[in-house]
């Protein structure tokens, strides 16, 4: 089931390519391996990652709110104050709160995904 509220095209958020970017060599490793993800730094003090998460329930907290786009695959996700689990799939995105947590079913195939930060 695709929540609504949350569901944001990606289309309309990300081109196939960063221009003009900074990106961190040094792999941001979580779950022993199972997520994985490079971090891009814009000129404009924007940051966003870049990874793929292999098939498993993982649990994230976050600082600042949050975009995931799912680049390929797709997830379920449960945001925070909701007992609701809703799926996305490549070409959708969702919003989570800032200083919050979020769980995640990955199935089969994993997810490729980019995670934006936002102000």
């Amino acid at each position: 089931m695709i929540d609504s509220a949350c569901l944001i095209e990606s289309t309309e958020l990300m081109a196939d390519t960063f221009e003009n970017v900074t990106i961190i060599k040094k792999a941001n490793v979580y779950f022993s391996g199972q997520v994985i993800s490079r971090t891009v730094l814009f000129a404009d003090g924007a940051k966003k990652t870049l990874g793929f998460m292999q098939v498993g329930d993982y649990e994230f907290g976050t600082e600042a709110p949050e975009l995931m786009q799912i680049l390929g695959g797709a997830m379920d996700v449960k945001l925070a104050n909701s007992d609701e689990w809703n799926t996305y799939v490549e070409g959708q995105a969702f919003e989570v709160e800032g200083n919050s947590k979020f769980s995640l079913k990955v199935p089969k195939g994993g997810a490729d995904y980019c995670c934006s930060y936002m102000p």
